[in-house]
């Protein structure tokens, strides 16, 4: 990861008439960066820093701690508030066992690209070169997973260490950064100010030149492929003129599953499906038999390189913030790098042709639609999941924020339910994650205050994070959590079926949800036909708190 990052222009934002302590001048620093909120849990070894968020408690622009009940659910947390509303969450542990157990957390924030700064408190320093109670190298275990790792040493460089660590979380690719303050150092005296960029990034479009040159190509196809990645969705701007752009093309369109929500529902008859399930999808067709791609804002570890089947011969043409990594099976002939929102512009401003559909494609994507409008009349003893997703489609609105676990129910709601506005269907798609769906709702109804959030998980995964139910309650969190019980770990089982013929150590009972749900002062449903589903939701989202539904499903496979 980039630990060289350079600083960006400060300016002061107040000036201190009397030594603050360095727990008073972090919290000030974090003020300064505009946090909201605070994810974590308490610790000794960083009680200075609790106790000034206490003393600021009520005090009206400054942040407000969440007591999670488990260090890498709060790290979930602080990332989904990154992702959602592009500004770094915050994650606030102590030292020791409170340090690695955000180290899932943090991982999954840089593998996702979600904006991440991990607070961590720690032995004085001291104490650091010789055996001591919970005392370990909290700067070494992150450096590695995130984008820049610091240890505190002097009090002074507070506020330039919390700089420089809110610059790397947000520079793109976008990540997690780490700062580790030593006990002694919240505690000691500074006349230090916190500091916070003064310019605005700003990326620039490609010459003239250039443009010309990717015009050229674009001419010539006869059947391109437009693929979305993670950036398409980066902001309102950069969507915006995607659209602009699928419009004025025609040009039909594949999507990560990280770009659910570019393509409108105006769209949707260029939109061919998601491709990165590793196996062969409409998008994957598109793929197949496009002689021009265009990649906007994709990254490798969305869908590796590895699993395309290209037309041999086709042109490659990238656009994003980043340049396209070295890859012996992804070399753009040609890159747009910079302002992908002022590329698209120019693009879309000289374009003089609209693209069509290659036969093949089109017989493809048919299919597709034809299966997902199946799902309406699908029935049995336990839930089709197309028909939960049908259902729940016509459910909810366009912003209604829908986020996935990890798991087959992942693959389902890939393939087949459609997104109409973006970062509005969550996955983690760079670490795959188990266990992040609920956190990362409890985020959402943080982020999007009065807006609709459902989280899905498996059996398997709800009861990884399912101690934060209490969180949620204790904060009136207003989410529904639906439970796809199948009784084990449905997608390795798959996997271990197909490579073996056999599965092993897959299978697990499950509790009484809905009174799970209910210890805990949440609400519980369970659906047990399929004729339940709609009034069940209904009944779910009028709840004023959290809420978990229990919906036995099928085994059915998504591919």
């Amino acid at each position: 990861m980039d630990s060289m990052l350079p600083i960006r222009i400060k300016k002061k934002i107040s000036k201190n008439k009397l030594p603050k302590t360095g727990a008073e001048i972090i919290i000030e620093c974090l003020r300064a960066q505009g946090v909201e909120y605070i994810f974590g849990i308490p610790g000794a070894a960083i009680m200075p820093i609790l106790e000034e968020l206490r003393k600021k408690e009520s005090v009206e622009g400054y942040p407000k701690f969440i007591l999670c009940r488990h260090e890498q659910n709060a790290a979930f947390m602080a990332a989904c508030w990154g992702r959602l509303t592009g500004k770094p969450g915050v994650v606030l542990v102590t030292n020791g066992p409170g340090a690695t157990n955000i180290v899932t957390g943090v991982a999954t924030a840089t593998a996702d690209r979600d904006p991440l700064v991990a607070l961590t408190g720690s032995n004085p320093l001291a104490q650091h070169m010789k055996k001591a109670h919970q005392s370990i190298h909290t700067r070494d275990i992150f450096n590695p997973i995130t984008k820049r790792s610091i240890e505190v040493e002097d009090v002074n460089s507070i506020p330039e260490v919390i700089a420089m660590a809110f610059d790397a979380a947000s520079a793109r690719r976008q990540g997690g950064a780490h700062i580790t303050f030593p006990l002694d150092i919240q505690k000691n005296l500074t006349s230090s100010i916190p500091i916070i960029q003064k310019c605005e990034r700003s990326d620039g479009v490609s010459s003239r030149d250039t443009i010309k040159k990717v015009m050229a190509i674009l001419q010539t196809a006869k059947y391109p492929a437009l693929l979305l990645g993670v950036g398409a969705t980066h902001s309102l701007k950069i969507t915006h003129a995607v659209r602009k752009f699928i419009k004025k093309s025609e040009i039909p369109t594949i999507g990560t599953f990280e770009a659910a929500g570019a393509v409108s529902r105006e769209l949707l008859k260029y939109f061919v499906g998601r491709v990165g399930m590793k196996v062969r999808e409409p998008g994957d067709v598109a793929l197949e038999h496009a002689d021009v791609l265009l990649t906007i804002g994709f990254d490798p570890i969305e869908y590796s390189p590895a699993y395309w089947k290209m037309k041999k011969g086709c042109k490659v043409i990238h656009i994003d913030t980043l340049p396209a990594d070295p890859d012996a099976l992804y070399q753009p002939d040609m890159e747009l790098v910079g302002d992908i929102a002022g590329n698209l512009s120019e693009l879309h401003a000289q374009l003089r042709k609209k693209f069509s559909m290659h036969p093949a494609v089109k017989k493809a994507r048919a299919f597709l639609f034809r299966e997902q409008q199946a799902g309406k009349r699908l029935e049995g003893k336990k839930i089709h999941p197309l028909r939960f997703i049908t259902d729940l489609r016509s459910v909810i609105s366009d912003d209604t924020t829908v986020i996935s676990d990890v798991g087959s129910h992942q693959v389902w709601l890939a393939k087949y339910f459609f997104c109409y506005e973006p970062k509005h269907l969550l996955f983690s798609m760079g670490f795959q994650t188990m266990g992040i769906s609920l956190p990362w709702a409890m985020a959402t109804t943080l982020a999007r205050p009065g807006k609709k959030v459902i989280s899905i998980s498996g059996d398997g995964s709800f009861l990884m994070s399912a101690t934060e139910l209490e969180t949620a309650v204790r904060y009136s969190m207003p989410l529904v959590h639906v439970i796809w019980r199948d009784g084990g770990y449905n997608l390795v089982e798959i996997q271990q079926l197909e490579a073996y013929k056999k599965s092993f150590g897959v299978h697990f009972t499950d509790p009484d949800f809905v009174a799970f749900a209910k210890s805990f002062g949440a609400e519980g449903f369970r659906i047990s036909r399929a004729d339940e589903i709609i009034p069940t939701l209904k009944k779910a989202f009028a709840v004023k708190g959290p809420c978990i539904i229990d919906v036995p499903i099928s085994m059915a496979k998504a591919v």
